[in-house]
């Protein structure tokens, strides 16, 4: 078999086995969030509220590349569950920025605990070297993507 050949096909094998399992990933994440009663967009931008402080919307929706009118949706329904509010600039009215309210952060107190416990518990079939291993080898191929887009 040409060389060539025998390197695609690896790819393609590897290529298939990363997308199994991220998607495998991905799906216990998402099942784990929404047992809460969030969306996975809900949850990342209480993530970054709760990390980064108060945020404007543009900056969020840049920040978690999502659309800037998905993240009105989903501020909006941050809102009514009175998890975030916004603050409007006096001066400037068209500004905004979103803030975790006191709910907001005893929810995420409460289920981030949980939703890491259940990461580690997806991720214990690793060692720490090949934790660090693999940290390594994904950011390598994440940032050669990323130069050929």
């Amino acid at each position: 078999m040409d060389q060539k050949l025998q390197y695609a096909e690896k790819d393609l094998k590897l290529f298939r086995i990363w997308l199994k399992a991220t998607k495998t990933l991905y799906d216990n994440v998402t099942k784990d969030i929404t047992s809460h009663g969030l969306t996975i967009e809900n949850f990342m931008t209480l993530e970054l509220l709760y990390n980064k402080g108060p945020q404007y919307i543009q900056v969020i929706s840049e920040k978690l590349m999502i659309p800037s009118g998905s993240i009105t949706y989903v501020v909006n329904k941050l809102e009514k569950k009175e998890l975030a509010m916004r603050e409007i600039n006096n001066e400037n009215k068209r500004y905004c920025k979103v803030v975790l309210t006191e709910k907001g952060e005893a929810l995420f107190n409460e289920i981030f605990p949980k939703h890491v416990g259940m990461i580690v518990k997806n991720l214990e079939v690793l060692d720490n070297e090949q934790k660090e291993q693999l940290t390594t080898l994904l950011k390598t191929v994440g940032l050669a993507a990323k130069e050929l887009s």
